[in-house]
């Protein structure tokens, strides 16, 4: 009799009944349980996800009691449904796991949910076979498909456990990190770069050790990778010398917080926020919206200019052109009382109005202002600062004149025939006047 056979006659049996109420309370058991320890919680976790039953504390209780009810039923009587819950709330678990610690640690990234769905498939199938009874024989066939890799030959069992194996290894790290991260750095170091870098040291410090546990575990001879170091070593000194470059370099910003994220800077006239400093590349911001990958090698060989680094002060200018009939004191006072009422401009340093130069249509004048918030931008408070100006230069009756051209037009004399013998002057058209 197979597996599937016993299962169905099991199921048959007339104390389905107390089996099933025995699975509703322990779900309902976990479930309380879950909500009594997660209801204070102030933000996701892994434990808890977003509703309770989303995150990872509920299935391995659910687990647990189903687990323990089997136990105890089991030895007084068949329990299927018990045996059928087990590997269903190993693999919702094990699904939940992964989905809350991919969405804490990678949030939007599409990959991260891709991921997601392929191993929410092979767990449930790996669910369906364990309850049907075909999963030994599944995994007796995968350990007779050999793979020969030289002199070694490495069965398909072996390379599926040791995938699973690294993945949970992979996940558990990330997990211990956002922990670190979130309850460690983020109320010790409270300088935003310095506790990302840290972040990301720990996180590769764990991936490296967590790593070479998981492949020892499979049976994986740790020597061979000293011939593997090597030729990595080779090709980061040919190939791969620039991406090399950009990680240290990326490492080397973090540890020098010569540049920081909020800060603002200005590469190759691109002028914009720091949003992220990732180990390759930096990331910014301008106040448009567009937003420029920088790798981080050139923001440590070239010059860049950080406007926030030592003062965040910025001068910014504006122009206007009045009439030469104009009250020079009238139009100084205007142009102060202008900057200096608009809220974002400080007052030290004072505006500072200056006459530029005696132009063609007018005395053409300078505004000089400071402000010590560019990352809120500085054309909405040049605009401010412009729309102040024109008022108080109209209620003053100061004239901004229009640009003012003299166009001069010349007639030339008459033509004359070169025969005036032979030219008819009265059938002759009059001559055109050239411009």
């Amino acid at each position: 009799m197979t597996e599937l056979d016993r299962l169905i006659r099991d199921l048959a049996h007339g104390a389905v009944g107390w089996e099933l109420l025995a699975l509703v309370a322990c779900i309902a058991a976990a479930w309380g349980i879950a909500w009594l320890l997660g209801r204070s919680r102030n933000e996701e976790s892994v434990w808890f996800g977003r509703a309770i039953v989303d995150g990872l504390l509920f299935p391995l209780l659910a687990l647990v009691l189903v687990y323990s009810a089997r136990g105890v039923m089991g030895k007084f009587q068949a329990v299927p449904l018990l045996r059928i819950a087990v590997p269903v709330l190993i693999s919702l678990a094990g699904i939940r796991f992964l989905a809350r610690v991919f969405t804490i640690v990678f949030p939007r990234s599409p990959l991260a949910r891709l991921v997601e769905r392929l191993f929410s498939w092979l767990a449930w199938i790996a669910a369906v076979l364990w309850i049907v009874g075909l999963l030994p024989d599944v995994m007796a066939e995968m350990d007779n498909i050999e793979f020969a890799f030289g002199k070694s030959k490495v069965t398909l069992l072996a390379l599926v456990q040791g995938v699973l194996s690294a993945g949970a290894v992979l996940v558990l790290t990330l997990w211990i990190s956002a922990a670190i991260e979130r309850n460690v750095l983020r109320e010790a170091v409270h300088d935003l770069s310095l506790r990302k870098v840290a972040n990301n040291s720990i996180r590769v410090v764990l991936v490296i050790v967590g790593l070479l546990f998981a492949l020892s575990a499979v049976g994986v001879d740790l020597t061979a990778l000293s011939v593997l170091g090597g030729a990595v070593g080779v090709g980061l000194g040919f190939g791969l010398q620039k991406l090399a470059a950009n990680y240290m370099s990326g490492f080397v910003i973090l540890w020098e917080r010569s540049l920081r994220i909020g800060d603002t800077v200005r590469v190759d006239n691109f002028e914009g926020v720091v949003a992220d400093i990732k180990t390759r590349y930096t990331l910014i911001r301008s106040l448009t919206g567009r937003e420029s990958i920088v790798p981080n090698e050139k923001l440590i060989t070239e010059r860049i200019e950080n406007l926030s680094l030592a003062d965040p002060r910025v001068l910014v200018q504006t122009e206007v052109t009045v009439g030469y009939d104009s009250d020079v004191d009238a139009v100084q006072r205007i142009l102060v009382e202008s900057a200096a009422g608009t809220p974002r401009v400080i007052a030290e340093p004072a505006p500072s109005p200056r006459l530029a130069r005696f132009g063609p249509d007018g005395l053409e004048w300078v505004l000089y202002f400071w402000i010590e918030d560019p990352a809120n931008g500085q054309m909405n408070v040049k605009s401010d600062v412009n729309l102040r100006i024109l008022k108080g230069l109209r209620e003053a009756g100061i004239e901004i004149p229009y640009p003012q051209r003299v166009v001069e037009v010349r007639h030339a004399r008459e033509a004359r025939p070169l025969n005036p013998a032979s030219a008819d002057t009265s059938s002759a058209p009059p001559p055109t006047p050239r411009p």
